[in-house]
Parts: structure tokens; C-alpha cells; sequence
């Protein structure tokens, strides 16, 4: 039989388990009265953990935030992805959380069993996680646009756009995605009717939020690619269409996802290819195994004509 700090421990670990148990349920888990089960959520309420009681039939017991943070219960896989995550933090592409980050893995390893402290350390050995050199967002931004994100609420805050402008926006939030080294929200924006795509470190929050809003369905359900290709195309000043001739689903092995590829026919497709200048475009081109046909600016062609001449005078030399 478990003694009463073990069940104790139990009844802790299956109430942070699911939003809530009924009395007859937790009894037939640990294998005792429901007697039994009442005190010992009293004694649970008596070390600082608010367990709620929900009446009526479909109601239970549920362990609801507190005024103070109580001891969670993790199990193997859960404490190695906090670890691996706190570590991926010290890296820092939220102001001020580095040091935080620091501490709170030092506490989780420090109680860890020997079998998950070898596994984690095992892992930081082997990994190299790379200091952020990019912009960083303030952990309040994050926490008040993600509940904005969850609670359905217009989010309305000042933003300063590329070139420096500074705009007043009010969007009906959906997603934040962590993007190389920058958050961006994606969000329908009611007055251009569109969604659109926001840099979180240029984003700064008013307050109070806006009306309640009933969730769109994405424009794509790979945010992630669909961030990137929007920031390829914001950050490209040069772009062509390449009409490929290799079937797409071949092709796409070897792109990025930011590259948009269409599909023309079983062998041939269109490549959609953004750069900074002409002669990376080229390059971006060139990376392709294939026969294909350029639809850009003159100055592609320029580049394309430039480096075919100097492959051609290399050749001439051997």
C-alpha cells in the first residue's frame, strides 16, 4: 500500500494531467475510498494547491492557477524537452530571458534522476546552440500577443514598419511563429480584409485589447512556409519565373520552402525565384538541374550572359 505522501504525489501528477477528474475516478486510479480521496485533496489545498470542486454531473476536481507558482510534476519525456528547451533559451531571442533560463536549468538538473541528467547532458554536449545575433522581443510582447491569440481578441498596438513609418493596427491575431532568429505574427487585418504578416520585435501593444472575434481559417496551414515566403518576397528586390523542364514534385526536393513552384504539367513546371541583385538571382538559377527558360528583368539576363561567358573562358583555358 502507498504511503500518504506517495498518493499524495499521485493524485498531484494525474490532476495536472487532464483539466479534471471526478471523485469516483480518482478513487478507482489510486485504489481507494472516496473518502480517502476528499481528505487527501484537503491536504493537497493545505500545501497551497488550488484544487477546485466542480459540482453537478459532469463536475470533478480541477487544479486551477494559484497566486503562486506550485512544484509541477514532470514525467522523463516531459522534464528532457523543459530541459532541452531552457537550453535553446539561453541562446536568447527573448530580451532578458538568457539568465532566467539559466537558472531554471540549473534547478531542473539539479533534481533530475541520474538516467535523465546523463541523457540531457549528453545532448548539451553534442549540440551547439548559436548566440542570437538578431532583434530580440520583450517576453511581456510575447505573453500579451499569444493571449490575444487565445482568448480571440483584436490586438491592437503601435508598429513601425521597415522603412521606419509608424502605424496604428488593430488585427485579429492568429498565430506567432519563430522564424530563424525573428517572431512574426500572422493575422487577418479587417481593414485592408487580408492577412498579413508582422515582425513582433517592431510590434508594441496598447492596451485594453480589442472586441471578441470568430477565428478565420488560415491561408495556409504550413504557417511556417507561408511566413517565409512572404518574407522572401518582401525582402527580394529582384524576381523571375523559370519554366522548368523537370515535374515539380521532383524538383521541390531541392529548393527551399520559400520558393514557390507550380506544377505545368507531368514534366515541366514554374519556378518563382526572388534575390537581392541580378547575379544572385543567377545563382539561384543556376542551382537548378534542369533546362529551363528565364521570364525576368534584363539585368538577370545580363548576369546569366556574364557567367556563362566566364564558364566558357575557363573551359577555353584548359
Amino acid at each position: 500500500m502507498m504511503t500518504v505522501s506517495a498518493r499524495l504525489l499521485q493524485v498531484l501528477s494525474l490532476l495536472q494531467a487532464r483539466p479534471s477528474w471526478t471523485g469516483p475516478e480518482l478513487a478507482e486510479r489510486l485504489g481507494v475510498s472516496a473518502r480517502t480521496v476528499r481528505s487527501d485533496i484537503d491536504k493537497l489545498r493545505e500545501l497551497g494547491y488550488p484544487v477546485h470542486a466542480l459540482p453537478g454531473v459532469g463536475g470533478g476536481y480541477r487544479l486551477a492557477p494559484g497566486a503562486k507558482l506550485p512544484p509541477l510534476l514532470l514525467d522523463d519525456d516531459e522534464a528532457t524537452a523543459v530541459a532541452i528547451g531552457l537550453n535553446s533559451a539561453t541562446g536568447g531571442a527573448v530580451a532578458g530571458i538568457e539568465e532566467a533560463a539559466t537558472r531554471a536549468l540549473a534547478k531542473l538538473e539539479q533534481v533530475l534522476p541520474s538516467r535523465l541528467r546523463h541523457r540531457i547532458t549528453l545532448l548539451r554536449a553534442s549540440t551547439v546552440t548559436p548566440k542570437h545575433g538578431g532583434p530580440t522581443v520583450a517576453p511581456e510582447v510575447l505573453t500579451a500577443i499569444a493571449a490575444a491569440c487565445r482568448d480571440q481578441h483584436r490586438l491592437r498596438f503601435d508598429y513601425r514598419t521597415h522603412d521606419g513609418t509608424d502605424q496604428h493596427r488593430e488585427i485579429e491575431p492568429y498565430r506567432l511563429v519563430h522564424l530563424g532568429r525573428k517572431w512574426y505574427l500572422v493575422g487577418w487585418d479587417p481593414g485592408r480584409a487580408d492577412w498579413r504578416t508582422f515582425r513582433v520585435d517592431r510590434i508594441q501593444p496598447r492596451t485594453p485589447t480589442g472586441p471578441r472575434f470568430t477565428p478565420r481559417e488560415p491561408p495556409e496551414q504550413d504557417l511556417t512556409a507561408y511566413v517565409t515566403k512572404g518574407v522572401d518576397a518582401a525582402l527580394t528586390r529582384y524576381r523571375a519565373r523559370v519554366l522548368v523542364h523537370k515535374p515539380a514534385t521532383e524538383l521541390v526536393q531541392w529548393l527551399t520552402p520559400a520558393t514557390v513552384v507550380e506544377a505545368v504539367d507531368d514534366h515541366t513546371c514554374l519556378v518563382h525565384v526572388g534575390a537581392e541583385t541580378p547575379h544572385m538571382l543567377a545563382a539561384h538559377i543556376l542551382v537548378i538541374d534542369a533546362d529551363f527558360a528565364v521570364d525576368g528583368p534584363p539585368e538577370l539576363l545580363d548576369a546569366l550572359r556574364a557567367i556563362g561567358d566566364r564558364c566558357h573562358a575557363t573551359q577555353q583555358r584548359r
